[in-house]
């Protein structure tokens, strides 16, 4: 049985964790990689436009501000001099630019994924105008997000449709075009409410739960088969590939399938659980005010201590390292702790399993591990080319957040 959700102010004290204490020299180090992300960053800044990764002029393509927001959130988040560069200034006008009449701020395309970012970005600016527009952005993603309040006429043709509690869908945000909702999506929607002040208990945050629950790969909360009697913790992408295969309950995962020994000693083949949903859900929950000891999250954070690594991202490799170290060091700020116990088993003489406990500060080997991938001109070595991790842009800017998260 889960346990209740009771007001935002007893739920806040509940996940009060301790402040992170990092040590000097990585303060140091990370603020001088996060230094050298910030310069490399202006050079590529579009200055007719004030964007990144901006179309070539004449182009027919769609812009994406999202990206724009992301290097701007990592800049946002750096010392004084940074946040008052022009720099600064000129990219928060760009994406501004892109706030359409529904209050969403993006360009002919992924409405909800420009418009979550660029909201956490407009939230950690100071100026009026970036104040102004965020009210009708959240009011935006509360429209689009599937539930009995959904707006079609918001966001497109392909906009969210409104469910009920029964549906797959419930509480979830997609891209739009696969007519379906998605983790990533739902997270980055969590993401900018929580960046922008929305409270815990405000409905569209609630409604995300019942999405993030129907992801986990956990039989005690999930009530979708693909999670039948499945133990993992971790999350999974989405309840379905598309719109038309809702119906198979299927579930997706971006991983190869797992098998799962199950209670009876029976192996299953499963969709597995990875690292960066997991870290998703994970903080999403926290973000949603779950206790600590809530079933759910520990579910997830076990999955996490059993999984830790700043090598890889669990379950695809290289694919997605620089979004899976945003999500990670943000799940892992969110929990509050310096260090985690990262559980190992082995097996002793006997062939018997037994758990190793290592204790790991986290912001330190993260900031370590992006010290070694930085190249000297402060881009970021790309690792692999899916989910566009071949930008340089883009994955410096995921650096650049990941960074500023180690080090507050």
């Amino acid at each position: 049985m889960l346990r209740p959700l009771a007001t935002a102010l007893v739920l806040s004290a509940v996940i009060a964790a301790p402040a992170l204490a990092i040590d000097e020299a990585h303060k140091k180090k990370a603020d001088e990689l996060a230094a050298k992300a910030f310069d490399y960053l202006k050079t590529k800044q579009d200055k007719a436009t004030g964007g990144w990764s901006v179309p070539a002029e004449g182009s027919t393509q769609p812009h994406l501000p999202a990206i724009s927001g992301l290097v701007l959130h990592g800049m946002l988040m750096g010392p004084k001099a940074q946040r008052e560069d022009p720099a600064v200034a000129l990219g928060i006008k760009y994406i501004l630019n892109f706030q359409q009449p529904d209050g969403g701020i993006y360009d002919k395309m992924l409405p909800s994924y420009n418009t979550s970012i660029c909201l956490s970005a407009l939230s950690k600016a100071d100026t009026p105008q970036a104040h102004a527009a965020i009210p009708a952005a959240q009011d935006f993603l509360r429209k689009i997000q599937f539930g009995e309040g959904s707006d079609p006429a918001a966001g497109g043709p392909d906009a969210a449709k409104p469910v009920d509690k029964s549906h797959p869908y419930y509480g979830g945000v997609g891209y739009g075009k696969h007519g379906r909702p998605d983790l990533s999506n739902t997270q980055f929607m969590l993401q900018a409410m929580q960046d922008s002040g929305v409270s815990p208990e405000d409905p569209a945050v609630q409604r995300a739960v019942k999405f993030l629950e129907r992801l986990q790969m956990l039989d005690e909360v999930n009530d979708m088969p693909y999670a039948d009697k499945s133990r993992q913790g971790g999350f999974v992408y989405s309840v379905a590939e598309n719109a038309d295969s809702v119906d198979k309950r299927a579930g997706e995962s971006k991983a190869v399938m797992i098998e799962e020994s199950l209670d009876d000693g029976t192996k299953v083949s499963r969709l597995r659980a990875y690292g960066s949903m997991t870290y998703a859900g994970f903080k999403s929950y926290l973000y949603a005010a779950l206790p600590r000891d809530d079933v759910r999250v520990r579910a997830a954070f076990d999955w996490i201590r059993k999984n830790y690594t700043v090598q890889e991202n669990p379950g695809v490799g290289a694919s997605g390292m620089y979004y899976y170290y945003v999500t990670f060091s943000r799940g892992l700020n969110a929990w509050g702790q310096p260090e985690i116990d990262v559980a190992s088993v082995s097996k002793d003489a006997d062939g018997k399993p037994v758990t190793r406990t290592e204790k790991r500060d986290w912001a330190n080997d993260l900031i370590d591990r992006l010290a070694e991938l930085q190249n000297p001109d402060g881009s970021f070595k790309s690792l692999d080319k899916r989910w566009m991790e071949d930008n340089p842009v883009l994955i410096t800017a995921y650096a650049l957040l990941a960074l500023r998260n180690a080090a507050p």
